[in-house]
């Protein structure tokens, strides 16, 4: 652990007392001269650290990321967590450390994506200090339909750590979008690399983006009246931290028992399309509009047709009628 990381360790845990920099020094054994170059750094970073010159140095509150504030209020211990000020995207960056064998429970977590991607090789927005965007690296032994379960587990873990932070329940769109009063919260997109051999998944790579905090200036005009944030107002102090520690702590649990009917009764709790008349779209194209009758085991969508016929949708995505 850096100097850096283990001042904001020890500030972290006597948050809002003041440590001074003889104790931190003598704590880490370090000199105080390397206390202080770790405090600026911090500070660059955006942690919001007062100083006095007779008591010394103590956080004072602020929403940052960090791995520290993370695993603060982390209880797993199946993740080893990066946190990084900007990437162009989580998923791609874990995907590389995947082909160089990385081992499961890696986590990338980002203040900012330049270039974040959704389901279809949409765009994901993903402005900075507002949001939560991570990915988590997974060996599961199992073969190419446990990249659904993944899915859905992470769906439910979500939706259950969104209502934790905030006290709010939560929707879940079928099969990955995280909702609240009409308004998306959350996008989830598990990308797998496949044994063709096997027909197993060599990996998964399971990609959460999330909005916390309104972005300053309100989303842009194409997201006005589809996107909404966790806290409409600004939130407490480590609020992405904690929601981060809690999604990956739900996560951790719903993983090792993937296809659960706990996580199916969670998942189907929550369903937002259940009993909605939906258009339905393939490929970006309508297909028809029906009424959904039933989420099935296998997370299929049983509807009625307007013509009368019945079927199970295994793909595809949804629009829910108002």
């Amino acid at each position: 652990m850096s100097v850096k990381d283990a001042v904001l360790s020890q500030l972290l845990k006597d948050r809002g007392a003041y440590r001074s920099g003889e104790e931190l020094a003598e704590a880490l054994s370090v000199s105080r001269s390397a206390v202080w170059k770790a405090v600026r750094q911090l500070r660059a970073e955006g942690h919001p650290i007062e100083a006095s010159t007779r008591l010394g140095y103590r956080l004072t509150g602020g929403d940052v990321l960090s791995r520290e504030g993370i695993l603060a209020a982390l209880t797993s211990t199946d993740y080893d967590i990066h946190v990084y000020q900007s990437v162009p995207s989580t998923n791609p960056l874990l995907k590389s450390w995947a082909e160089e064998g990385a081992a499961e429970g890696c986590v990338a977590v980002a203040e900012e994506q330049t270039a974040g991607r959704g389901r279809r090789g949409r765009s994901f927005y993903s402005p900075k200090g507002t949001g939560l965007y991570l990915s988590i690296l997974l060996r599961p032994k199992q073969h190419a339909e446990a990249a659904l379960q993944i899915t859905t587990a992470a769906a439910v873990a979500t939706a259950e750590a969104i209502e934790q932070v905030s006290g709010l329940p939560c929707e879940i769109k079928w099969v990955n979008d995280i909702y609240r009063d009409g308004k998306k919260l959350c996008g989830i997109l598990t990308e797998a690399s496949l044994d063709v051999e096997s027909g197993g998944l060599n990996y998964a790579i399971l990609g959460i983006g999330i909005n916390a905090l309104p972005p300053a200036g309100g989303f842009p005009p194409e997201l006005r009246g589809i996107a909404g944030s966790v806290f409409e107002g600004r939130g407490e102090a480590d609020l992405r931290c904690r929601l981060a520690a809690a999604l990956l702590d739900r996560f951790a649990g719903y993983y090792r028992e993937l296809g659960s009917e706990r996580c199916f009764e969670e998942y189907r709790r929550r369903s937002l399309v259940l009993g909605k008349r939906v258009t339905v779209f393939s490929g970006g194209e309508a297909q028809g509009e029906a009424q959904v009758l039933e989420l099935e085991r296998d997370y299929s969508l049983r509807v009625r047709w307007d013509d009368g016929l019945e079927s199970c949708l295994n793909s595809g995505e949804v629009s829910v009628h108002p």
